[in-house]
């Protein structure tokens, strides 16, 4: 959905079912946002006029939750990724009843067309929400990653080659959805 002047909603898409977890580009106003328009839980990009739709994701499993870097260059998202046979089953099991169970999310980054992508990290948690630093090659994001229970989520950071994890926050508690202002 986008607002026009005066307050009117316009919807973008109509896919029956799931187009969420939308994020705008600073620069030109394009939209990155989830989908299950082709079965699985993928990334798309669109026009800010909901035009010229393309898929940025095709491996079986969870993909979402992206943000664009400073200059729209590139991307970076949570991943889940079942192994094929009985793992993968139960994912698709579940994902015919519009249900996901994604305990262990991976960060990925890609170029903001989806070539390129690769694994960020490598921590066995559920690592989510990552936005860009300005103007730098290192993300922030949530994960439960340190605690043997996986109940206490704190803030971390990393590099977009996979170097240099920092712990930021040691808090009781959810430290989440961390952003930076865009100036």
């Amino acid at each position: 959905f986008k607002t026009k002047p005066g307050g009117a909603v316009e919807r973008l898409t109509d896919t029956p079912g799931y187009d969420a977890e939308a994020t705008v580009c600073g620069k030109d106003g394009s939209i990155v946002f989830t989908s299950v328009r082709d079965g699985d839980i993928e990334m798309y990009r669109m026009d800010k006029d909901g035009k010229n739709v393309k898929r940025l994701t095709f491996t079986p499993g969870y993909d979402g939750g992206a943000f664009f870097n400073h200059d729209c260059s590139k991307l970076v998202w949570r991943a889940s990724r079942p192994k094929p046979g009985k793992e993968l089953e139960d994912y698709q099991g579940l994902l015919k009843q519009g249900l996901v169970r994604p305990s262990k999310l991976e960060l990925i980054v890609a170029n903001g067309d989806g070539s390129d992508a690769r694994q960020v990290t490598n921590l066995k948690a559920a690592s989510f929400a990552p936005f860009f630093f300005p103007k730098r090659d290192r993300i922030i994001f949530s994960s439960n990653f340190g605690d043997p229970k996986g109940h206490e989520f704190d803030l971390w950071a990393i590099n977009t080659d996979g170097t240099a994890l920092e712990r930021i926050t040691y808090t009781k508690g959810f430290d989440g959805f961390p952003m930076f202002s865009p100036d």
